[in-house]
């Protein structure tokens, strides 16, 4: 297998690449450290990554006793799963009309689209309180899934994915006497799990992590989400014990950076594919 030379312009680019990727892990490995460490270690005046005294066995067993830490990842994969379903499900046929089909309203469906993009979730949080109060679903798993059941940015997505793949694919499949909800389904969907792949990362990574919203919704701990468990974790046990609480952000942590690693090579297809790269 030959190889190629470290030319100088090579060993410059690797360079920067790394440092950039030291101070995007730089959090994490201080977490990863902080995790084994004693409370008398971490607020020593030397800056040490390695514990000088492990406490790993100790900090994880606090972070896994003190909070239902498997109730908090199963109500995190629970609403997440659930909320990617539904996204996708409404946004891939939205995508495909709105890319393939001609109507009159195509146009002002795309400015709709586009101005969803601007609105964040601060500004309807509001009226979404009331009404879920006025229904009684606060503490639910309705009220942590329903407000992002629709995604403008998974339909944003899937359309320059779908505009993207070859039209006449289409019209053979409607020459079969495919309907359009068959083409969907048979014809766009197994093309389309690249892009499913990367909106997938992007989803689970932002609902997953979300605080904002539970915290509003939620003041019982059986529907409390892994961020949410956080704060109840630090406020109710830990108090100061920073060791327990970085083996507890860990915990809650790892199950995305798996999930990243397994999806890597087609989140990166998808990204290329739908034109988002930066």
């Amino acid at each position: 297998m030959k190889t190629e030379a470290l030319t100088p312009g090579r060993a410059i680019r690797f360079g920067l690449l790394s440092v950039c990727a030291l101070i995007f892990l730089a959090p994490y490995i201080f977490m990863i450290s902080t995790a084994g460490k004693a409370q008398d270690d971490i607020f020593t005046s030397a800056l040490s990554l390695i514990p000088a005294h492990f406490y790993y066995i100790a900090n994880f067993t606090k972070a896994l006793t003190r909070v239902p830490m498997g109730t908090l990842l199963l109500n995190g994969v629970l609403v997440c799963g659930l909320i990617f379903s539904l996204q996708v499900l409404i946004a891939i046929p939205c995508a495909y009309a709105m890319a393939k089909l001609k109507f009159r309203a195509a146009r002002l469906m795309m400015v709709l689209v586009m101005l969803g993009l601007l609105i964040p979730i601060h500004a309807t949080a509001l009226p979404l309180y009331v009404g879920f109060n006025g229904l009684s679903l606060l503490n639910s798993y309705t009220a942590l899934v329903a407000p992002f059941s629709i995604s403008v940015f998974a339909i944003f997505m899937f359309l320059q994915f779908f505009r993207a793949m070859p039209d006449d694919l289409i019209h053979a499949a409607r020459l079969d006497g495919m309907s359009e909800l068959g083409i969907v389904a048979r014809v766009i969907v197994p093309n389309a799990w690249p892009a499913v792949t990367a909106f997938a990362i992007f989803s689970v990574v932002a609902h997953w992590n979300d605080l904002y919203w539970p915290l509003i919704v939620i003041s019982k701990q059986e529907y409390a989400t892994p961020p949410l468990g956080l704060m109840y974790f630090r406020a109710a046990e830990a108090g100061d014990d920073y060791g327990a609480l970085m083996a507890a952000t860990l915990t809650i942590t790892l199950p995305l950076v798996v999930a990243f690693l397994l999806a890597q090579k087609r989140f990166i297809e998808g990204i290329t594919m739908t034109g988002l790269k930066g």
